[in-house]
């Protein structure tokens, strides 16, 4: 099995992030994304991959400080967690989480939590995998978002209601404020999204004269606040969620997800 190694601030810029690792229309995004970790790398965010090109990696960092709308303390927060391709079914998937749970561990934290869909969603983890890996499911949406939480202990304390990790109050209903229209919510966690909402999905509405509002997702605090359990693409319309997946943008899929 390949090495797992983490990135830096000191070898991200000769490193990749496997991401949209040959993609030329993303290298924006790509380089935008690089940008993202350097400044989370400050807040202790750890990112780790898999010593090959491919697209098997590792993102968490402090449940205080997750880029999503949750209420959580002492956790860890995944924020992506994604083993693809020919690397499926060989066990790094679990060599992954086992690094993240040796991190809570060392950390003294409670465990881990992440953000996945009742059903598979485009950019988030599967959570059936993860609910055979020793996850359970603490919270829901409406709109089909389950949280996830590894505990480190079982039988501590802490499990009281209090401390119980949860979905913020406002993101239940799967609605957002703008109730005319498109309104996708996205941020810099992606290599992807820079080129697909602001080039692709702008010229989709606007061929069909559909109004469109962006919300770009600058700070931890943009993302907390928002009513997207996916800070990376979410897509509303007429206030109400449609999906996470950011290939709709592209004309082929554009109707028929409006429809």
């Amino acid at each position: 099995m390949s090495t797992i190694i983490k990135l830096s601030n000191e070898s991200i810029d000769s490193e990749h992030i496997c991401c949209a690792i040959s993609d030329k229309k993303s290298v924006q995004g790509y380089n935008l994304k690089k940008e993202w970790l350097k400044s989370e790398f400050k807040n202790g965010y750890v990112f780790q991959r898999l010593d090959e090109r491919a697209k098997v990696f590792i993102e968490y960092g402090d449940s205080e400080k997750a880029w999503a709308p949750i209420d959580a303390k002492n956790y860890l927060f995944i924020q992506c967690f994604w083993v693809a391709g020919s690397y499926k079914g060989k066990g790094y998937g679990k060599t992954l989480i086992s690094h993240a749970v040796d991190t809570a561990k060392a950390q003294k934290k409670d465990g881990l939590l992440i953000i996945t869909g009742k059903k598979k969603m485009h950019f988030l983890a599967d959570g059936s995998w993860l609910l055979k890996n020793g996850f359970k499911e603490i919270d829901k949406t409406d709109s089909g978002f389950t949280l996830l939480s590894y505990k480190i202990d079982e039988d501590l304390k802490d499990m009281k209601q209090q401390n119980t990790p949860k979905f913020k109050d406002h993101i239940y209903t799967g609605e957002c404020d703008n109730k005319k229209g498109l309104t996708v919510y996205y941020s810099d966690r992606c290599p992807y999204t820079d080129y697909y909402v602001n080039t692709v999905l702008k010229e989709s509405a606007q061929k069909r004269e559909i109004a469109i509002k962006s919300v770009y997702l600058k700070t931890v605090k943009d993302a907390q606040n928002s009513p997207a359990p996916s800070s990376i693409f979410s897509l509303f319309y007429d206030g109400k969620f449609l999906t996470t997946d950011v290939s709709v943008c592209l004309e082929s899929k554009f109707n028929k997800i409006i429809k």
